[in-house]
């Protein structure tokens, strides 16, 4: 995952468990979304993952700890063109 993520990306949290590397209480919420500030390629100590993500809590977190969202798609805007209206004289 850490050749698809990116600074500035979102990514939606799916495991709010405890630290796995100090076993402290994790600040993340689950189902919160957070955006990626840089990633740090460095392998997790708990080796299932090659790089940590930081998202500014605390320092950085497993990047299993998250799942990336899909980037929103560019739609195109229809404008309303305003046309003068033709008026009819009555005599």
């Amino acid at each position: 995952m850490s050749d698809a993520v990116g600074p500035g990306d979102l990514v939606l949290c799916v495991n709010a468990a405890p630290n796995h590397a100090t076993g402290r209480p994790a600040p993340l919420q689950a189902g919160e979304t957070y955006r990626v500030i840089g990633v740090m390629e460095f392998a997790c100590p708990c080796g299932r993952s090659d790089a940590l993500l930081d998202i500014g809590v605390d320092f950085a977190w497993c990047q299993t700890r998250f799942r990336l969202l899909p980037k929103p798609k560019a739609q195109a805007m229809q404008r309303r063109t305003w046309a003068p209206r033709e008026k009819e004289t009555t005599r």
